[in-house]
């Protein structure tokens, strides 16, 4: 029986160890960059080993691998935890909380709809509980453009990439919008919308709604999976247009389909400037909606560092796979700090990675812009 809880706890270590170390490889590998993914679950399935290890000393004489395999325990666990605690209470917020008892400027609404996913009526009845200013929606096809026509009045303002397949997205908003534009940065697949949201004392808000591809997908001809370098290079691009305008007020919002913990997330603050208002609040966890021992935080709203938070959570998507992200808050403009120098060159590579990918699945690079601005 010893000997069963030994080696049981010396392959669950080896096994958390190596999902640990792959994500520290540059690799843009599917494989590699979902071990990203589950730090959360990794930590809670430490608790495995530990416990037979724990149950082993009681019923034998101690050993020193004890005391090695607990040690690499202890070690992982911290690993992961370094990158999970900053998302919760104990850490600083990186956007401060608004005054108390004032009113939020602005309220954002993300939904992941899913293409698959045919409660309409309920979705939106839930979009108009929340009512929000502005309400981007993703994988936004023909069927949920239809289902969703009874809003229409309430979001007189909207720009619309009408697609199948999960590759639709929209913008819907109480807010006249300038400028609305659809972008294809990286792949004529996956659309970019760029808008400039006019708030009710006139103040711009320069607005990005955003789907980049999933590491792990399987490309046109079902036959192989994409790798990470095409979202990638998707979200460090955006990232350089916002750092374009320093003083502005920037919101960038979407399914990033990559966690808010990985090195292409943080190299995209970095570019950017903007910050993220889980820092020191909550995870927010919201995929799989179905599942929450299986969930991950992908769903993002990034803000100019100025802003002020009223209130963030998550919000039960009826029919999804992902839950919804409401953010309120008061955008200020703030002067963004440059990125250093390793940081550009980092961005550069992945931008042209990406667009190598790209090609050789013979996706067409995105190069065109097309204004879809419903007229005021």
């Amino acid at each position: 029986m010893s000997s069963l809880r030994i080696w049981t706890s010396r392959i669950l270590i080896a096994g958390i160890g190596l999902l640990t170390v792959l994500p520290l490889m540059s690799s843009g590998y599917w494989v590699v960059r979902l071990c990203d993914f589950p730090r959360v679950q990794l930590t809670m399935v430490l608790a495995l080993p530990l416990g037979l290890l724990i149950w082993d000393v009681l019923c034998t004489p101690k050993r020193k691998e004890h005391g090695i395999l607990i040690g690499v325990i202890l070690a992982l666990a911290v690993w992961q935890l370094s990158h999970l605690v900053p998302y919760t209470g104990v850490w600083s917020k990186e956007l401060p909380d608004a005054p108390a008892g004032s009113t939020a400027d602005l309220r954002i609404l993300v939904v992941n709809l899913n293409k698959d996913n045919s409660q309409h009526d309920e979705m939106s009845a839930m979009i108009r509980e929340q009512n929000p200013h502005l309400l981007l929606l993703m994988e936004f096809d023909e069927a949920w453009s239809d289902g969703l026509s009874v809003l229409s009045d309430k979001y007189p303002h909207q720009v619309n990439e009408v697609r199948g397949e999960g590759l639709g997205i929209a913008l819907w908003s109480q807010f006249p919008l300038e400028d609305g534009t659809i972008r294809h940065l990286v792949s004529d697949r996956r659309a970019s919308i760029f808008a400039t949201a006019l708030l009710p004392d006139g103040r711009p808000l320069r607005f990005v709604g955003i789907h980049p591809t999933p590491p792990g997908l399987k490309d046109s001809t079902g036959e192989e999976r994409r790798n990470s370098r095409v979202r990638d290079a998707e979200l460090v691009m955006v990232a350089k247009i916002v750092a374009e305008e320093p003083n502005a007020r920037w919101v960038v919002a979407g399914d990033f389909n990559d966690v808010a913990w990985s090195d292409t997330t943080d190299l995209f603050k970095e570019l950017s400037g903007l910050k993220d208002p889980r820092i020191g609040r909550a995870l927010l966890t919201t995929y799989h909606q179905d599942y929450p021992l299986l969930r991950y935080p992908i769903d993002h709203t990034f803000f100019s560092e100025d802003t002020r938070i009223h209130r963030l959570e998550r919000i039960v998507a009826p029919g999804s796979d992902h839950f919804a992200v409401l953010a309120e808050a008061d955008p200020v403009p703030g002067e963004k700090p440059p990125a250093d120098s390793d940081d550009k060159q980092k961005a550069e590579e992945l931008v042209e990675e990406g667009k190598t990918d790209a090609d050789k699945r013979n996706v067409e690079p995105g190069v065109n812009d097309k204004n879809e601005s419903n007229p005021e």
